[in-house]
């Protein structure tokens, strides 16, 4: 574990700054919530693929503030849409070029045409990939083909968790970019899709708090039942180490 990483209920958790992210080398980028840890204690290739990052966010106040509470470590919660942003913008700077795989051919046709406006020094290419839980054999290397083709500095990957960690983690020796960051539900906040919440939400640690009053239907297993389940899972590390201690 380095400078730059703290132990975190078996995961090693990034502890710096975006300006730190972008190491040397192939560089995987996930992201940590309640809702992915959740599903990660029931998903061992899930659970594998987090933990094989080499870049692993805090993504949510939860995760900063349970953090705090088992081991005293300080972490700053960095969004996907945080990294998408400081990303871009590095790009910009180097005239980068950046691949996003997944979403719908409307939201992709969207983002190319806002970075276009917005951030207009970067390559950008993309493709969508058929919306199913798994994909074939040939549907991969149709994939990693269109990826490769192009090369970018960037590969951003929109298929939600867990199934877009998995698919790096999978094909992660194949897929020729520097920097590979699975993002999910920035695709539709970029392209303006979804709206993100105001920065009053995010800069105060409600974020969620906001997405779930205005997507209740959609939202509230991922917030209500599975940090039900969160809590609980903190709860009971706290109290075994206070046992243990």
């Amino acid at each position: 574990m380095n400078t730059l990483s703290s132990e975190f209920l078996g995961y090693s958790m990034f502890k710096g700054q975006l300006v730190d992210v972008l190491q040397k080398g192939k560089t995987i980028i996930n992201t940590l919530n309640q809702y992915s840890y959740c599903l990660a204690e029931e998903d061992v290739v899930f659970k594998n693929a987090l933990m094989s990052s080499d870049v692993l966010l805090p993504d949510g106040i939860s995760i900063v503030l349970s953090a705090k509470l088992l081991s005293g470590s300080n972490l700053n919660k960095i969004a996907g849409a945080d990294l998408h942003d400081f990303v871009l913008k590095y790009l910009n700077s180097v005239y980068g070029s950046c691949f996003y795989l997944g979403s719908k051919e409307e939201t992709l046709e969207a983002i190319k045409n806002k970075l276009g406006t917005t951030f207009p020094n970067v390559t950008c290419e993309t493709y969508s990939p058929p919306f199913r839980d798994e994909f074939s054999e040939e549907e991969n290397e149709i994939m990693i083909q269109k990826i490769n083709e192009f090369s970018p500095d960037v590969l951003f990957v929109g298929m939600t968790a867990p199934k877009q960690e998995k698919w790096v983690y999978q094909n992660r020796d194949k897929i020729q970019a520097t920097y590979i960051c699975s993002i999910g539900a920035v695709f539709d906040f970029f392209s303006g899709t979804i709206e993100r919440p105001s920065d009053f939400w995010v800069n105060n640690g409600l974020e969620w708090f906001a997405r779930l009053l205005k997507e209740p239907k959609r939202l509230w297993r991922r917030y209500v039942l599975y940090g039900g389940i969160y809590i609980k899972h903190i709860l009971l590390s706290k109290i075994n180490h206070n046992l243990r201690y």
